[in-house]
C-alpha cells in the first residue's frame, strides 16, 4: 500500500495499547480584566518542579482513553486538579498541540471566574527521594494563578504556548 507522498507502508493492525500516541485534554479558563486577558494556570506539583516558576505551569489537564470524549476527560481533570467543577459556559475549541515527549494535548477554553485560595488538588505517590524507598504523596497542583498573556507565556511549559495564541484568534477582550 502506498500513504501521502507515495512512499509505501504496510497495514499492520491495530497500534499496540503501549505503543499508542499518549493524549491529554484540559482547560483554559479566562476573564477580561481591564480590557485584557487573563488565564487561569495551575504550578506542576512535586519535587522536580518545587523550586521552578518559569516554564513550570501548565492548565489543569491530563491522560485520557482513546474511547473518551476529550471534553469529558477535560471538565474532569479541572475537577480533580482545583477541587471544583468547571464554570459554567460555552466552551472553545482550541485544538490540538503535539508536545517535544510526543504526547497530543487537545485543550479548551472557558470564560468563567474561579478563586484560586479555593483550589484542592488531588495527589499522587513518589518515591522521594530516588532511590530511598520512602514513598510520599505530592499534590498534582501545588498552586493555581490568574496570569496576563505575557506572564503565562513565559511561566507556562513550552508545548501549551500555541493555546494562549489561538484563544486570542477567537475571543477579543470585553471592557
Amino acid at each position: 500500500m502506498f500513504g501521502s507522498g507515495g512512499r509505501q507502508w504496510e497495514e499492520r493492525g491495530p497500534i499496540p495499547a503501549q505503543k499508542q500516541r499518549r493524549r491529554s485534554a484540559g482547560l483554559l479558563l479566562y476573564r477580561d480584566v481591564g480590557g485584557g486577558l487573563e488565564v487561569l494556570i495551575a504550578h506542576m506539583g512535586g519535587p522536580f518542579w518545587a523550586r521552578k516558576d518559569e516554564a513550570a505551569w501548565s492548565i489543569p489537564k491530563g491522560e485520557y482513553e482513546p474511547d473518551e470524549d476529550p471534553r469529558a476527560a477535560a471538565a474532569r481533570e479541572f475537577a480533580e486538579e482545583l477541587g471544583s467543577a468547571p464554570p459554567d459556559g460555552p466552551w472553545i475549541e482550541l485544538g490540538d498541540v503535539r508536545q517535544s515527549g510526543g504526547k497530543v494535548v487537545t485543550a479548551y477554553a472557558l470564560r468563567g471566574d474561579f478563586d484560586p485560595a479555593t483550589a484542592v488538588s488531588n495527589t499522587f505517590e513518589l518515591e522521594w527521594p530516588r532511590g530511598s524507598g520512602r514513598v510520599q504523596a505530592f499534590p498534582e497542583v501545588d498552586r493555581v494563578a490568574w496570569c496576563d498573556l505575557p506572564a503565562a507565556r513565559a511561566r507556562l511549559v513550552r508545548g501549551l504556548l500555541p493555546f494562549l495564541d489561538r484563544l486570542l484568534d477567537q475571543v477579543a477582550p470585553q471592557p
